[in-house]
């Protein structure tokens, strides 16, 4: 029988069980001792992942794990902007060394090895993808408990080269209160089942505005579908933040490890109980 070349490279709409599903895990640098891998992931952009995935690493660092974060949005990289991180990226001939914040999270992003954070990232997806495989191969990570890849956004190359190369102990799916959001977090959802991989649960970021005069919080996206939707899909609800000014202002100084809230407490917790069952 001849081989079926029909096929789109979109293993999230694809019920085939073919060899570009199988997970080859690759292993991280022989000096990097890495205890647990979440990624965060979105079926659509600008949904708040880097925000997700940045107050998430603070969180956990105040709770005395050793966190790290591997910016795999390659063309559009934000984590080291939220932390104020910059520097050259050393390599010591056996591996790079990861920048570290001023609470001592460890980072990598292909925004630390540009000469100039604006510059565009034009690469194909093989190049992309490959980069992403060496941030978690050629990286001298050392000690971490906790390092959370921050995805871009989607079901494609690179998303899949982090779910095929990476042994994940979860996934973190953001999303936004719109109608939409079913359909999105279906694919994500659908998505990590196929490559065998469990759903820690859903955080709904810009979930709300709360009124500085009355307290009251105005749903500007619309009524939240976050319980609904994790009913749906048969995955937890673990966190839901808001809209909040002081906290935009925080990422765009880098100075994101000042912030003073604890949306994401619940959300820590989850991840911690699912990592030590």
């Amino acid at each position: 029988m001849a081989e079926n070349t029909g096929c789109t490279h979109d293993c999230s709409t694809c019920s085939a069980n073919c060899s570009s599903r199988a997970p080859q895990y690759d292993a991280p640098h022989k000096d990097s001792h890495i205890k647990h891998v979440i990624g965060v992931v979105s079926g659509k952009g600008g949904v708040g992942k880097s925000i997700i995935t940045s107050m998430l690493s603070v969180a956990m660092q105040r709770r005395d794990y050793k966190c790290a974060i591997l910016d795999a949005d390659i063309t559009g990289p934000s984590i080291p902007k939220a932390f104020g991180t910059k520097g050259d990226i050393l390599s010591t001939g056996d591996g790079l060394i990861p920048l570290a914040t001023k609470t001592g999270i460890k980072m990598i992003s292909v925004n630390l090895l540009l000469e100039e954070e604006t510059r565009p990232v034009v690469w194909r997806g093989p190049v992309i993808a490959g980069t992403v495989k060496q941030f978690w191969t050629d990286v001298v990570w050392g000690d971490v408990d906790y390092m959370f890849i921050d995805c871009p956004p989607g079901t494609g190359d690179v998303p899949l080269t982090v779910f095929q190369s990476i042994k994940l102990d979860g996934v973190i799916i953001v999303t936004t209160p719109q109608d939409l959001v079913s359909m999105i977090v279906g694919k994500a959802v659908n998505m990590a089942a196929m490559m065998n991989i469990p759903v820690i649960g859903l955080v709904e970021n810009m979930s709300y505005v709360k009124c500085p005069d009355c307290g009251r919080e105005l749903h500007v996206f619309g009524k939240s579908k976050a319980e609904e939707v994790c009913a749906q899909y048969g995955i937890p609800f673990i966190g839901r933040m808001p809209i909040d000014e002081k906290l935009a202002s925080l990422i765009d100084h880098g100075v994101i490890e000042l912030m003073d809230n604890d949306y994401l407490g619940s959300t820590a917790d989850a991840v911690i109980n699912f990592c030590e069952k």
